[in-house]
């Protein structure tokens, strides 16, 4: 249960502006999932969710996820994957992000050092990193992030 209110919060705030707790609880409702407003308190402490202002810096802030906000990682890190992520893709739970030859060790570790609570394990070979997800909806969100570094080195 607590995995699929995990999920179902996830899937609300990518889906929305979530500016508070009460919100949120709605939001759940909405997805058939009743919970408390400490139950909520917990989740959000427990997925890492913090308050960002909203793009454009109009209105209060919302709730993101924190495999989204990349602020405690260090330069040299977001260096890594911006030059090593070649593409990614998925299948099912696992994420298959493919590097530079000889790049894939130290793209897994920025990619730990991101502390995504979405991915169980890591796993690199000499070009390849295997991610093992919570979801297939956790697979394609960390998918989606290894895509953009790639954008990044192809531009």
């Amino acid at each position: 249960m607590k995995q699929r209110r995990h999920e179902a919060i996830l899937r609300a705030i990518r889906g929305g502006e979530i500016q508070t707790q009460a919100r949120l609880l709605d939001a759940l409702l909405a997805q058939g999932i009743a919970a408390t407003q400490a139950t909520v308190s917990r989740d959000i402490r427990e997925l890492g969710l913090k308050k960002v202002p909203k793009p454009g810096g109009s209105g209060a802030p919302c709730y993101a996820a924190a495999e989204r906000l990349d602020t405690g990682l260090s330069a040299k890190l977001r260096a890594i994957l911006s030059n090593a992520v070649l593409s990614a893709d998925s299948a099912g739970h696992t994420v298959c992000v493919r590097c530079g030859a000889g790049m894939a060790n130290a793209a897994c570790t920025a990619v730990d050092a991101l502390r995504l609570e979405s991915v169980v394990g890591s796993l690199a070979g000499d070009d390849t990193i295997f991610l093992l997800c919570r979801s297939e909806e956790a697979a394609l969100a960390v998918r989606e992030e290894m895509e953009r570094y790639a954008a990044k080195l192809n531009d």
